[in-house]
């Protein structure tokens, strides 16, 4: 399944940065017992919530001391990869089981950890028309997967051993790949406890004196594709282009604001306007109206050395068919290979209601 293999191979290609450049090299391990609930987003699936679900998440941590400038910038975040899992305590939904690549960034002296994990998960008993028609979160077995973890966070207080505890928000959902598609959110409290692989020994960080950073105007073109389905069951799923063109200015070492277009062909847009005008006559839809969007937006990106996190508002300004409303948003990653050139991994929403997972190329001149 390509969606399968392009998701891990974004998802590899992200983090590769992280053995770039790194002359001090440190190790830790954590594991957090969790228990928690599902958050009841949507009446559909309250039938879903009839217990709490509990789990473990398991890490391994590469911490950060300066060698390369983003580090001092972001405060010396930790650098890993984790699996969740995760028991429903509901026969129908099913457990979870996730990889994820994760950032910890520190506040309060290091005291507070902020982690956020990007992965695949294995959803071991998703919708079944015949088997399972009663699980209607979880459209595929492979499901994409977000997580944040918010920890007070105290390292090597015994020969290495350090203990955390906190709360954390767990997404699954395979953003419309195929339907149904109304995904779940978990929020739990964590506890659990952090090993340091060097006993607790201390390295020194690096400073640097601060440079401010300036860049003209730069103009950005991207072209992302994708598969997913509309949430009528078994409508088919139907490739999809998007062509975007931006501008963006740089404030500063960390930030860009955005300013853009987007054209959509959304093939599964065409297949519901087919459906809907023959099986809700009431609705006046024609088979033949046009399936295009057209949508300006605003944006901003946050660079974490060669990766950066985009976050996008836009509005569709040619809009001929009615589809979750006229505003729509996008987030996601994005990994430039030198100067210019940039893979793209994001996710197009209209609110809290997923459209799709967009990979993408593009260039920024």
């Amino acid at each position: 399944m390509n969606f399968k293999f392009l998701s891990i191979v974004m998802l590899s290609v992200s983090f590769c940065f992280a053995q770039e450049g790194a002359e001090k090299k440190k190790f830790t391990l954590d594991a957090n017992q969790f228990y928690g609930s599902i958050i009841l987003h949507n009446p559909d699936i309250s039938h879903l919530i009839t217990s709490h679900p509990a789990g473990v998440i398991l890490s391994y941590n590469r911490k950060t001391y300066g060698a390369e400038e983003w580090e001092e910038l972001y405060n010396y975040p930790d650098l890993g990869y984790s699996f969740i899992y995760q028991n429903s305590n509901n026969q129908t939904l099913g457990d979870a089981y996730g990889l994820y690549a994760h950032y910890n960034f520190y506040f309060f002296r290091r005291n507070v950890q902020l982690r956020i994990g990007q992965g695949i998960a294995y959803a071991n008993n998703p919708y079944d028309k015949q088997t399972n028609f009663r699980n209607n979160a979880y459209g595929s077995d492979f499901l994409s997967s977000t997580y944040l973890m918010l920890n007070y966070h105290k390292e090597n207080i015994v020969a290495g051993l350090g203990f955390k505890a906190g709360i954390s928000l767990i997404h699954y959902s395979n953003a419309n790949f195929r339907a149904p598609n109304t995904s779940t959110n978990t929020l739990a409290f964590n506890a659990g406890f952090v090993y340091d692989l060097d006993g607790g020994k201390e390295l020194e960080y690096v400073y640097r004196e601060k440079e401010k950073m300036t860049e003209p105007l730069r103009f950005n073109l991207a072209l992302r594709s994708g598969i997913n389905e509309s949430d009528v069951i078994d409508s088919g799923q139907y490739g999809f282009v998007v062509l975007s063109a931006y501008a963006d200015k740089r404030l500063g070492r960390k930030s860009a604001i955005q300013l853009g277009v987007d054209a959509y062909f959304s093939n599964f847009l065409k297949e519901l306007i087919r459906f809907q005008s023959i099986a809700f006559p009431e609705n006046n839809v024609a088979a033949n109206d046009d399936y295009k969007r057209v949508g300006m937006f605003i944006g901003h990106e946050l660079f974490i050395n060669k990766l950066s996190v985009i976050a996008q508002l836009g509005y569709y300004v040619y809009y001929p068919f009615d589809f979750e409303g006229r505003m729509y948003n996008r987030i996601g990653l994005k990994r430039y290979f030198g100067n210019k050139v940039f893979g793209a991994m994001t996710l197009k929403s209209h609110g809290a209601k997923a459209e799709a997972v967009e990979f993408g190329i593009g260039i920024r001149m």
